[in-house]
């Protein structure tokens, strides 16, 4: 596969997502509802865990609109705790994708109500009424969304991150924070796609043991873009987590060594894939540009 196919497959996947995301995000809610919601999730973002979804879906040969849905349900979650996470009771930040964040534009309260209303959404999306996706189909989807978007996951990573602001963090609880915070949601992302598939056990572990790789290196790759990027570039504040005082993978590694760690992650995500033995380009350039990234 060319860079030429890579590159069409994420154009033709990124205009397929925006217009699931365009479809499935309602504009009607009431008194502004909809219009902050929609201010927070479409026109922005890399969209890498759709992305992911759709590429463990192609790589299971799997049911397509259940994928669909599953990639619109993990950017909703993604969408709503970056609203959260930019409040001023938690990182407090006014940048996000380029643009003010919601409550900087919205206010508070409408940022709250938006980021609690697409976190709904997401498991609406994952449960249609119309026979499009089976009933044990959409189960396993939840439950595999809930898990790591909950206290064992993003929102549990998230906790230990504001618990842990000026305090000093061994690397075993710092990657266990990450673990959580990022990790679990784009690890999900995978095991989301392929449960849209049939694929053996060894395969399922292989996917997963690939997830927690790259989920890992997002944050790694992140802590380091945070200090060798400029806000312009990131589409977010940088620097905000060493004004903060926060504990990174650069402020316990080094810079090098946090680069160093990265790239042994995504060696591990691609043996994974090796050993999956699925037909898996996709998610083996997904991996690539996780770690090749420039914000």
């Amino acid at each position: 596969m060319t860079n030429e196919d890579l590159d069409r497959w994420v154009r033709e996947e990124l205009r397929s997502i925006e217009q699931a995301l365009d479809r499935l995000v309602p504009a009607d809610a009431p008194v502004g509802l909809g219009q902050a919601m929609r201010y927070a999730v479409l026109d922005g973002g890399k969209r890498l865990r759709p992305l992911l979804v759709r590429a463990a879906c192609d790589a299971s040969l799997g049911h397509a609109e259940a994928a669909t849905r599953a990639a619109v349900a993990v950017e909703l979650i993604h969408a709503y705790s970056l609203v959260h996470d930019d409040m001023p009771c938690m990182d407090d930040d006014a940048l996000r994708r380029g643009k003010p964040t919601v409550h900087v534009q919205y206010g508070e309260a409408q940022a709250m109500l938006a980021g609690d209303a697409m976190q709904a959404l997401a498991f609406e999306v994952l449960t249609p009424e119309d026979g499009s996706v089976s009933p044990e189909l959409q189960a396993r989807l939840v439950g595999l969304l809930a898990r790591a978007a909950g206290h064992a996951g993003m929102a549990g990573g998230q906790a230990i991150d504001l618990a842990s602001v000026g305090k000093p963090l061994s690397e075993t609880v710092l990657r266990d924070m990450h673990r959580r915070k990022t990790g679990a949601l784009l690890q999900a992302s995978v095991l989301m796609g392929a449960a849209c598939g049939t694929i053996s056990a060894p395969a399922w572990q292989a996917l997963s043991e690939y997830g927690a790789a790259i989920g890992l290196a997002f944050q790694v790759m992140d802590d380091i873009l945070d200090v060798t990027q400029v806000s312009e570039v990131l589409g977010k504040t940088a620097g905000k987590d060493m004004d903060a005082n926060k504990p990174t993978y650069v402020s316990v590694l080094g810079l090098d060594s946090a680069l160093a760690y990265a790239r042994a992650l995504h060696e591990q995500a691609l043996k994974a894939l090796e050993r999956s033995g699925l037909p898996a380009k996709h998610l083996g350039w997904l991996a690539d540009l996780v770690v090749d990234r420039e914000h």
